[in-house]
């Protein structure tokens, strides 16, 4: 039985070891308690402005101040809140189909396999097709795919985080001594920047593991390799314990069907493997949404949605970087399954399911109630 490389071997290693980065579940987790513990923080600044005879010369203008700047968090973040339907279709309509598509030519713009290979070949590894890339050793796979995606991608998806924090709170920087909430962003304002920021996000994230599945010699237009990519990109932002749990089953399964054998991948309709990608959309947008609402604070809306952002796309990015170097390894040796520690991330917040984070989505779910074969 082949074995792998010393190389292989450490990097195996490493892939069972790893645990997710802590400081991004935080971040990511950030959202939604910030929105609603903002409007708690303006009323204790005012009571304790209100107990201190000390400071009765700025009572007035403290309690004015103070409680405009709650009124007007948590009217954006009521605004947000009620903006959220139980369904995309409702929100946004057309303009939200718009995005996705605009989002979806972004993700793909630029990502060549003849690319990948023309790199392989100057670096003078025997290759002619995408395919033979996974018949190299992982430390050639390493050398030529380089690490600026590692910061690339999360530093695009931060500068549009703080660009949707700056529509959305941008008319409350002024609020404490101006208009109030009557100075607060519409709810349509909210809406459309979070669609926008949603749809951007979902761009990237997509063109993110799209580049990596190239980069171990997989084809992210084969149908049943953009199952793959929607199951990643939705374990990359899953944040309940539940949630995660889902994700990881539909890699490990879809990883195990395609080491296997892709019989069952010849047969899948692209149309069908468009209408789960479409049922996707909308739900990661919705979770998205839901997650991100520290951006409907005043000022720090702008930091706090960008750094979001960023933690999002770092998380998605490595785990495309997990799950496609484990499937690289696992092709070439399956007897690396006995040690596999599936489902091994434990960046997951054990309290998000009871505050109101999703159940979960299973992209195999999606696909089985959509007509096509039943992998769970």
């Amino acid at each position: 039985m082949t074995e792998p490389s010393d190389y292989e071997l450490d990097a195996w290693n490493n892939i069972q070891r790893f645990k997710g980065r802590p400081i991004s579940q935080a971040l990511r987790n950030a959202g939604e308690q910030v929105a609603v513990s903002a409007e708690e923080i303006g009323k204790r600044a005012t009571r304790y402005l209100e107990n201190h005879p000390e400071a009765h010369s700025v009572v007035a203008r403290g309690q004015k101040i103070a409680a405009k700047s709650a009124q007007a968090v948590s009217t954006g973040a009521r605004k947000a809140k009620d903006s959220i339907p139980d369904g995309i279709s409702d929100w946004g309509g057309a303009a939200f189909g718009s995005m996705r598509q605009t989002a979806g030519r972004i993700s793909r713009a630029g990502l060549s396999p003849k690319q990948v290979v023309a790199k392989h070949k100057k670096s003078g590894h025997d290759v002619t097709r995408l395919a033979d890339l996974r018949h190299l050793d992982l430390e050639q796979i390493d050398a030529v795919r380089g690490r600026g995606m590692s910061w690339g991608y999360p530093l695009a998806a931060a500068l549009s985080g703080a660009g949707a924090g700056l529509v959305i709170s941008g008319g409350e920087l002024a609020v404490p001594v101006t208009g109030g909430a009557a100075a607060a962003p519409s709810g349509a304002v909210i809406a459309g920047a979070f669609v926008g920021d949603a749809a951007l996000v979902l761009g990237l994230a997509s063109r993110s593991v799209g580049h990596i599945s190239l980069l171990y010699g997989y084809d992210p237009e084969e149908p049943a390799e953009k199952l793959f990519v929607m199951s990643v990109v939705n374990a990359g932002t899953a944040m309940s314990a539940s949630a995660k749990t889902a994700a990881m089953a539909d890699i490990s399964r879809l990883t195990q069907a395609l080491v296997r054998g892709k019989n069952w991948a010849t047969l899948l309709d692209i149309s069908l493997v468009a209408q789960v990608s479409r049922k996707f959309a909308e739900k990661f947008t919705f979770r998205l949404t839901k997650q991100g609402l520290s951006k409907v604070v005043p000022a720090a809306g702008i930091v706090l949605g960008g750094a979001f952002n960023w933690a999002t796309l770092e998380s998605i990015v490595d785990v495309a970087n997990i799950e496609y170097r484990k499937r690289f390894l696992l092709e070439k040796y399956p007897h690396l399954a006995n040690d596999d520690a599936a489902g091994s991330f434990s960046d997951v917040d054990q309290d998000a399911a009871q505050d109101g984070d999703d159940e979960g989505i299973s992209v195999l779910g999606e696909l089985a109630e959509t007509g096509g074969p039943d992998l769970r």
